[in-house]
């Protein structure tokens, strides 16, 4: 019986809010719906690649492009296999080791923040050296 009364209750509420739409004033939606001025700089004519290295994500963080990131995958391989267990997590924690060494962090924070990013789960834990090699790969393959 309690079940009857949800499921009635949500339909109700559905369709009242429905009903209320249909009376909202459409200078507002208009305004809402109207396009935005991007951020974002045009781009450049097809005749001039943009170079990889410094090509941010959305985020302003470097992102490796496709060549840049079966480089990293590999490097990241030798270090350790499961730091590439699951390589979407991996290139994301390299793209934060990326924003600390271009954010100026001297050298020890960086080696250290890029050991507690990739430590846990299938990596339980990483020496120092291997933490050192991460930073490495990180700036040998797309965060030069």
């Amino acid at each position: 019986m309690k079940r009857k009364v949800w499921i009635i209750t949500g339909v109700a509420v559905l369709a009242f809010g429905g009903v209320l739409s249909l009376f909202e004033d459409d200078s507002d939606t208009a305004e809402a719906k109207s396009p935005k001025p991007s951020a974002t700089p045009p781009t450049e004519p097809a005749g001039k690649p943009q170079p990889a290295k410094e090509a941010p994500g959305p985020t302003g963080i470097p992102s490796p492009d496709t060549t840049q990131t079966e480089a990293l995958i590999r490097a990241l391989r030798t270090i350790e296999p499961g730091l590439v267990e699951k390589q979407k997590r991996a290139v994301d924690r390299s793209r934060n080791v990326c924003q600390d060494m271009k954010g100026g962090k001297d050298a020890a924070t960086v080696q250290s923040n890029a050991k507690a990013r990739f430590e846990g789960g299938a990596v339980p834990s990483l020496t120092d050296e291997q933490a050192g090699q991460i930073v490495t790969a990180v700036r040998s393959s797309f965060c030069g």
